[in-house]
């Protein structure tokens, strides 16, 4: 028997989705701050007991160990990542704080700037200059360089940036600074533009470039951690790891830009409802994933959750690797509810795993949304709790409550109730803006819910956000580390080249494509992939004269072994065609008496695996369930007794009406009143509006 292995650690938990043949294993367990890694193994070793093996032999049989990880959002999260420094080209010294005059909020005056990364006495300039066609105008000055690093060791630098201008088109000087940085300051984390985000524009590619070099330290210092733990345990193959962009490649990769792990996680679980919503034949998504310590939302479209390049904003800063578009609010199970001068706020601080909210038992002090629930009745101190690893308790948290109810002047139900209300309608305002920023209007989508308690809150949400459908997962508790299983080994980078459409240089185009294709064959064969196996579609990036933001158009797909012959005499006016219609698409509009230039050229490159099968329909006739018991709970409509069912004992067509509470082994789902919950033949839940 072999096995593949996702994994997906969170705030709170880290995820397990075991795909052993065509049967999935769901496992859950605290996530452990002081060491992730312990908890991964922790984790794999529960996997080995259900298996009724030894950790070592199960390793020894698994093919694949997919691993998403929040690591690099946590550390701009907590601003705990390494003292960083800047090296750059003389004259642009503050052009990362500048940051193009961006304020998240225009409007508030009070609105702080993030806090420096590369404070300024950190950011240290060096005469050079090289020119938009790669030639030198200024030769870099060497002992200006050594000068810097003498400063920045003073400093106790532990990470170097280095972004010159330019340098994505002739990266000679960038690479003799980094050079120079590894012989004065040995030890030191090196970051260069070139390799990090080889383009235009310079302030895009040099906080890019900043990011990684404050996040590079603790994620390759995990996983080069979680790497030998896992040799040491016996596992033999390649450790992959997921990317924003959507897609997973092995930890070599990573290693030059571990920037492209940032999100990696909430990704995992776009990519797995792609897979999910286009098998069940929903396949425009409005997926939401609420876990301990954050609520992900993000919109899939026909199927499909493309990786866009360009302006990400993430935690306040601008990340330009491409990244399935996720939006993250400071909302889970472990956001403390607090009450202050008459105003009610739930998050965004979170108890996080430890100590947790005060209904784990470790320690916890502050009453969360999971210990608001509790009191609700939605949970109970009475049933398994995360799949039976451990049982929730009541001691301490009505009193907890107490001092919101006393601040607010009602009582200690009516404050819990209040909690939930009120993150339930700061996740449903945040959808709101998600979708209109968008264009889109949720009534026409299907909502698919996942993390620990995104199946809690997922009806009422849909309800006001007017969808009449939400479709619920069995593996939702652990969707995101499925979704590692189903994402493909990929790699998406690009490379500047800045021409008019009618008049690029042919041989250049084929020059940047054979850089980038020379790279993917040489990691996907690190990763016992053949180049025959390789899927690769052809990109360029356009824009009308004037525009600060280019399209990606396909030009064309290959599989195997690449063929240039398609840059010939038509592909500018089908570069021409792709682009108009693209744009017109976009912002529906087009501009009839302009040619648009080309910006670049980019190839995505993946191999096709093999992913978890998805059944659809519902062949069973439905089936009333039946109640296993009654709990007095509110949901929504004051106190009462509701009937609980246990989620394991329901079959395919099994029906459950609102109002109703859902206990399955890793979540709980919630059917409001006014809905109802089918079991379809996978075992996933249809929630449908009445």
């Amino acid at each position: 028997m072999s096995y593949r292995v996702g994994i997906d650690i969170g705030g709170t938990f880290t995820d397990f989705a075991l795909l052993k043949g065509t049967e999935v294993i769901l496992h859950k367990n605290l996530s452990t701050p002081e060491d992730r890694s312990i908890g991964v193994m922790n984790g794999l070793e529960k996997l080995a007991e259900i298996e009724g093996m030894p950790l070592s032999d199960f390793l020894g049989q698994c093919d694949a160990i997919v691993h998403g990880t929040t690591i690099a959002d946590n550390t701009l999260i907590e601003m705990n990542g390494a003292v960083t420094g800047l090296i750059t080209t003389e004259g642009f010294r503050d052009e990362i704080e500048l940051r193009r005059g961006f304020k998240e909020d225009i409007w508030d005056v009070r609105l702080e700037a993030p806090k420096q990364i590369t404070p300024r006495r950190r950011r240290l300039t060096v005469p050079e200059r090289i020119l938009f066609d790669g030639s030198i105008h200024k030769p870099l000055d060497e002992d200006a360089v050594r000068e810097c690093c003498q400063r920045l060791k003073k400093q106790n630098v532990e990470s170097v940036a280095i972004s010159l201008i330019f340098s994505f088109v002739n990266a000679e000087h960038e690479q003799r600074v980094a050079e120079i940085v590894a012989e004065e300051m040995p030890g030191v984390q090196i970051s260069t533009s070139h390799e990090v985000l080889p383009r235009s524009p310079e302030y895009e590619r040099t906080s890019t470039t900043v990011v990684n070099a404050y996040v590079a330290p603790r994620v390759t210092s995990y996983l080069e951690k979680l790497v030998k733990r896992l040799e040491d345990g016996g596992y033999k193959n390649q450790l992959m790891v997921m990317q924003a962009s959507g897609g997973v490649m092995t930890r070599e990769y990573l290693e030059g830009s571990p920037i492209r792990v940032l999100a990696s996680g909430p990704a995992g679980g776009v990519i797995g409802s792609a897979h999910v919503g286009s098998a069940k034949g929903s396949p425009n998504l409005l997926c939401v994933d609420m876990g301990g310590t954050s609520y992900d939302m993000s919109v899939v479209l026909d199927g499909h959750a493309p990786a866009e390049p360009g302006w990400n904003m993430h935690h306040r800063y601008v990340v330009a690797v491409p990244m399935v578009k996720v939006e993250t609010l400071g909302a889970g199970g472990g956001s403390i509810c607090h009450a202050s001068n008459g105003t009610l706020q739930v998050g965004p601080e979170s108890a996080g795993s430890e100590p947790g909210p005060i209904c784990y038992g470790r320690g916890g002090k502050k009453p969360t949304v999971t210990d608001a629930i509790l009191m609700l009745g939605f949970l109970s101190a009475d049933s398994d709790f995360a799949g039976g690893s451990f049982s929730l308790s009541k001691d301490g948290v009505e009193e907890a409550f107490q001092a919101i109810a006393d601040e607010m002047g009602y009582s200690v139900e009516e404050a819990a109730f209040d909690c939930w209300r009120v993150v339930n309608a700061n996740m449903t305002q945040a959808v709101r803006r998600t979708t209109a920023g968008k264009g889109i209007d949720p009534k026409d989508m299907v909502m698919l819910a996942y993390g620990g308690n995104g199946p809690v809150f997922a009806a009422i949400q849909a309800q006001e956000l007017g969808i009449n459908k939400v479709l619920v997962p069995k593996a939702s508790p652990t969707f995101s580390a499925l979704g590692t299983l189903v994402a493909n080994p990929s790699i998406d980078e690009e490379r500047s080249y800045i021409a008019p459409v009618q008049d690029f240089d042919a041989e250049k185009l084929k020059s940047l494509w054979q850089e980038l294709d020379d790279r993917a064959s040489e990691y996907f064969a690190g990763a016992n992939f053949n180049r025959d196996e390789v899927v690769a579609t052809y990109q360029m990036n356009m824009r009308y004269p004037g525009q600060n933001w280019p399209l990606t158009i396909d030009i064309t797909e290959q599989t195997g072994t690449p063929d240039y012959s398609f840059v010939d005499n038509n592909l500018s006016q089908a570069a021409i065609d792709g682009f108009n219609a693209l744009h017109q698409a976009e912002f529906g509009h087009i501009r009839e008496d302009e040619l648009p230039e080309v910006t670049g050229v980019r190839l995505a490159t993946t191999v096709k695996t093999t992913s978890p099968d998805v059944e659809t329909g519902f062949s069973a006739g439905t089936t009333v369930a039946t109640a296993s018991k009654t709990r007095r709970a509110n949901l929504g409509d004051g106190f009462k007794d509701t009937a609980i069912y246990h989620g394991p004992a329901l079959k395919p067509g099994s029906e459950v009406q609102g109002p109703g509470i859902i206990e399955e082994t890793f979540t709980t789902i919630v059917v409001y009143p006014g809905w109802k919950a089918d079991v379809d033949d996978a075992g996933d839940y249809i929630l449908t509006r009445l």
